[in-house]
């Protein structure tokens, strides 16, 4: 079976092509700019990369593209489309109506439709991917697999804020967290390397990256986790504040005289580790800033550090110990300085890391737990594509 998985965004989208006998991805690629000048598509397969220059008005003209490129002679990686058993698409938002991946029908997207006001800036693209889909392939059966469906295991006392319930009833308005897909592969994959009975494990999912989230997974399901409302809720990140007392926006509002709508743009895109260090959002860029006497850039990192550490505690404390801490993402995965900032100073709790071994390269898991660590410290390259592959195959084979 070859499962075809599609991440929509609002002028892009991404693709693999993945052979589930094998689970590797025989074709990748990515479609940019697309209602706008200039669009373009990078493909690669079969060891060639190739970007082909095209205007692309719509996603469905994206799918045309991505499609003839994936049956090309030349840089193709199947012979026609008939191939192609069947599409995942990542939809962010299950809005709490879904916990799990489901097959899309029209109720399913008309639900999904319903939740977009969860999720302005996705839900609507990530629906217009499936219809170019349909469109394209009106046979070919199609699976949501929603970011937050992952973290609808969490107690109610993690997830009700302590608002007037009746926001909860009337509008929706809980914790719903984000990444949940790959918070669900690291901590499969940290029982799985382990071999720790997954019902019976404790783990802290560290998912770091320009937009990072930490999550509790207690016996295979998520317990808590950092991301909020939205996305903006939780550490600091790359140009996200993380968690701040709503009271500083209407400080800052007659202050500045901005609205909340300027407030909020600030908060999701000049605010985080970049608003701190007035450097950059790239980690490497505060690094280098730092090791140059930048006292912004150090602080950034400090704190970005020190938030992950205290989520990392809380959630301990919360599951009533941990097993296991796993780190994840693009920052999680290559920079060894955050991890160890992270870990330092949990001795008492029994977190000890190897420094050499968290400083040294990586490529695949890797343990960097220290000598007479209680808790098990891993890197895992999270895998967001196969566990919506995974799940796409599983319903299909079961219709």
């Amino acid at each position: 079976m070859k499962v075809l998985v599609i991440n929509a965004g609002s002028s892009s989208l991404k693709y693999q092509l993945i052979d589930m006998e094998t689970e590797k991805a025989i074709a990748k690629g990515g479609c940019e700019r697309i209602g706008i000048p200039g669009s373009f598509l990078k493909h690669k397969a079969n060891g060639k990369e190739v970007t082909i220059t095209q205007d692309m008005p719509t996603h469905k003209a994206a799918i045309e593209l991505m499609l003839a490129a994936l049956v090309d002679k030349d840089h193709g990686a199947i012979k026609d489309m008939s191939e192609i058993d069947a599409v995942g698409h990542r939809i962010l938002h299950s809005g709490g109506d879904y916990d799990r991946s489901v097959l899309i029908d029209d109720e399913v997207k008309r639900v999904c439709l319903s939740n977009a006001d969860l999720a302005p800036l996705h839900q609507k693209a990530n629906i217009m991917g499936v219809d170019a889909c349909k469109a394209v392939m009106p046979n070919v059966p199609m699976v949501a697999t929603f970011d937050t469906a992952f973290h609808a295991t969490m107690p109610e006392k993690a997830y009700i804020y302590g608002l007037p319930y009746e926001y909860y009833e009337k509008y929706k308005v809980r914790r719903y967290g984000a990444h949940g897909t790959s918070h669900r592969f690291v901590s499969q994959e940290a029982a799985k390397y382990l071999n720790a009975d997954v019902n019976n494990f404790k783990v802290i999912t560290c998912h770091l990256g320009n937009g990072s989230s930490i999550s509790a997974v207690k016996n295979g399901k998520c317990y808590d986790t950092s991301m909020s409302f939205t996305p903006l809720g939780g550490v600091p990140m790359g140009t996200r504040t993380g968690d701040l007392d709503p009271a500083i926006l209407e400080y800052l509002s007659d202050k500045t005289g901005m609205d909340i709508h300027e407030l909020l743009f600030m908060c999701n895109k000049k605010a985080g580790v970049m608003g701190v260090s007035g450097v950059s959002s790239d980690f490497r860029d505060l690094r280098n800033a730092a090791e140059e006497g930048n006292h912004r850039a150090q602080l950034a990192l400090d704190i970005f550090a020190y938030s992950c550490k205290k989520y990392v505690g809380a959630y301990a404390a919360a599951m009533g110990g941990v097993d296991a801490i796993v780190f994840t993402a693009g920052i999680g995965e290559h920079d060894h300085l955050v991890r160890e900032g992270v870990v330092d100073g949990l001795e008492y709790m029994g977190v000890v890391i190897d420094k050499e071994k968290n400083a040294a390269p990586t490529d695949g898991i890797c343990d960097i737990t220290g000598k007479g660590s209680k808790v098990k410290v891993l890197i895992i390259p999270t895998n967001e594509e196969l566990v919506i592959a995974r799940d796409t195959a599983e319903i299909v084979n079961n219709l």
